[in-house]
């Protein structure tokens, strides 16, 4: 099956679009990587998601989820051109949206009980409209309705590309937000142990958007960051953050680590009289501390880690992570034949795939849910299910 996998992470930079060729059954799938396309936001765009995350009104959620519909479509129909294959061999479309609120705490309603919740915006209607291809997308709801925090996904596609027979791997995201993927040897879906760490790429890009006003929206290949010196009283501020010592199942977001929380840290760099430089620096070390310290929880040293996602590309927080990993082997996705910047993508072309397939695919031992569930929610295309 030829299936179309979007995602669009809490940087809220943009669109990735993945064609990928899956085959198999059950838990025993290949997936192969056709074509990757990224479409990033305009200002503009960007703007409007990220305000909406922080005070959106219900006016502009519900004229963002249409517009990002149309967005989300047109990206999904230039990845289709581009991979040279016709629009009518693509069977499915898997749409995470772009994340809005994610609020995994469960909070008392009177008369109901505990409740969590999420919000993805991307009209699935639109892009099977558009696409006419059947869509699957509000991927995180089933699991938060059986108790889960509905966040990470990603490690059950960790677990089907990365795991190996004899060695234990950590497979680590840094996107917006980091997490972590524990893979013990073996490829044992219940031995999985995943979470997300804290901020990542949202932190260094907040700082860089401040100091710049906007102008820039992020530190590229980590240039300034590699002029600065880590500044030991500010990277103690950041690790006693209530969330880096929480017990994992954990999952987190803007609400959390949004404007508010950058805006605080960098207050703490001015009271320091730090240097711009100097507070990246820092930064990229308390990433990378946090997930070095993240095997705390999973009790496991791997025998090796590998890194996808964004930021792979800043040099100064691939340098703090080889050091405090150091000497466990640190290596790229794309060393292991997967693409890094595609793999998100990839990773809902797969979910979307099995939700279509009746394969339950969180994983509760990662997200708290009580029992496995088929995720996701089916639009179907012009000629209905594949």
């Amino acid at each position: 099956m030829i299936v179309v996998g979007l995602m669009s992470g809490t940087s809220a930079d943009g669109v990735d679009a993945a064609v990928v060729d899956i085959r198999g059954s059950g838990h025993r799938l290949k997936s192969s990587l056709l074509k990757h396309v990224g479409r990033s936001y305009s200002p503009r765009l960007r703007q409007l998601i990220l305000q909406a995350c922080e005070h959106g009104t219900v006016g502009q959620i519900c004229h963002l989820n249409v517009v990002l519909g149309e967005v989300f479509a047109k990206t999904a129909l230039l990845a289709i051109k581009h991979s040279g294959i016709s629009p009518q061999r693509v069977a499915l479309i898997g749409s995470h949206g772009q994340t809005i609120h994610h609020r995994p705490a469960a909070i008392y309603e009177p008369g109901i009980g505990q409740i969590r919740s999420t919000l993805q915006i991307g009209d699935p209607n639109v892009i099977a409209e558009r696409t006419g291809v059947p869509t699957v997308s509000d991927f995180r709801a089933r699991d938060l309705a059986v108790g889960g925090e509905g966040a990470p996904l990603a490690p059950y596609v960790h677990a089907l590309l990365f795991a190996q027979k004899r060695a234990t791997r950590m497979v680590v995201n840094l996107g917006g937000i980091a997490n972590v993927t524990v893979l013990s040897g073996g490829g044992n879906l219940a031995a999985v142990r995943a979470f997300d760490t804290g901020p990542c790429n949202m932190l260094l890009d907040g700082l860089v958007a401040m100091e710049t006003q906007g102008q820039a929206r992020f530190d590229r290949g980590g240039r300034l960051a590699l002029k600065g010196q880590v500044d030991k009283g500010l990277l103690r501020w950041l690790l006693a953050h209530p969330y880096v010592s929480r017990c994992p199942p954990k999952s987190t977001g803007r609400e959390m680590f949004g404007e508010g929380y950058i805006q605080r840290v960098w207050a703490q760099a001015q009271r320091r009289h730090l240097a711009f430089s100097d507070l990246l620096a820092t930064s990229c070390r308390f990433i990378a501390q946090v997930i070095h310290d993240s095997q705390k929880w999973t009790k496991e040293i791997p025998d090796e880690l590998v890194f996808g996602g964004g930021g792979v590309r800043n040099t100064r927080l691939w340098s703090e992570l080889s050091g405090v990993f150091d000497p466990i082997p640190v290596r790229c996705m794309d060393e292991c034949g997967v693409s890094s910047q595609a793999f998100e993508a990839q990773a809902f072309a797969v979910l979307a795939y099995q939700t279509i397939h009746g394969v339950c695919a969180n994983l509760p031992k990662v997200t708290g849910a009580r029992h496995p569930v088929i995720l996701g929610t089916v639009t179907p295309g012009i000629h209905g299910l594949p």
